[in-house]
């Protein structure tokens, strides 16, 4: 698990709150608590990491909207969702929108623990991904204009003479920007530098 995951506990009951909180502390985690959606949104940070355990039904903005919300700020928070009134069509739309569970109130130990451990897994994967994310769009960033013709020709599969057909360019002059582009993206072959388009969503 990340060193800065954390298990945030969004539900407008207290009773809720404070038993849940002492449930997950005593798994070694750590673990905040917030009255509802508003005071939540308040605190939230798009770097955060770890798992939200929401109320569906609070007072104001209710769990899903909160998740909505949550996705709309680029926040990597994986989700569990916890009601005392589910219904088949909610939960749906929960799992639809990205939540890794769905519990009934009154939740188990056991399942509340390994949905949560689930939870904390994925939003890793989350924060990988996003990081990876920042990373190749700062490499490309460096990339001048006519480079990034010259990368999606390339990765395309023209070879070097029709790249420079079509640019205008000569053949050495392709050589050189293919060799620039390489040192700035990092990448190591053009199968990497496809890949890297790909990610990034250039091709």
């Amino acid at each position: 698990m990340n060193e800065s995951s954390k298990i945030f506990i969004v539900d407008d009951d207290a009773a809720v709150r404070d038993s849940l909180k002492l449930l997950i502390e005593q798994e070694g985690l750590k673990v905040d608590t917030y009255d509802g959606a508003d005071s939540f949104l308040a605190a939230c940070r798009p770097e955060w990491c770890g798992c939200a355990v929401i109320d569906v039904r609070m007072p104001g903005m209710d769990g899903l909207q909160l998740h909505e919300e949550l996705l709309r700020r680029g926040v990597h928070l994986a989700t569990v969702f916890l009601t005392g009134h589910g219904d088949i069509p909610m939960s749906v739309k929960a799992i639809k929108a990205g939540a890794v569970d769905f519990l009934t109130k009154p939740v188990t130990a056991d399942a509340l623990l390994e949905s949560i451990r689930a939870a904390l897994k994925l939003s890793a994967q989350m924060h990988a991904k996003a990081e990876m994310s920042h990373l190749l769009t700062a490499r490309l960033a460096s990339i001048t204009e006519i480079e990034r013709e010259v990368m999606l020709l390339a990765v395309a599969g023209h070879p070097n003479k029709e790249i420079a057909r079509r640019l205008g360019i000569s053949h050495r002059t392709v050589e050189i920007h293919k060799g620039r582009i390489m040192q700035k993206t990092g990448a190591a072959t053009l199968l990497d530098l496809a890949r890297i388009a790909q990610e990034a969503g250039l091709h």
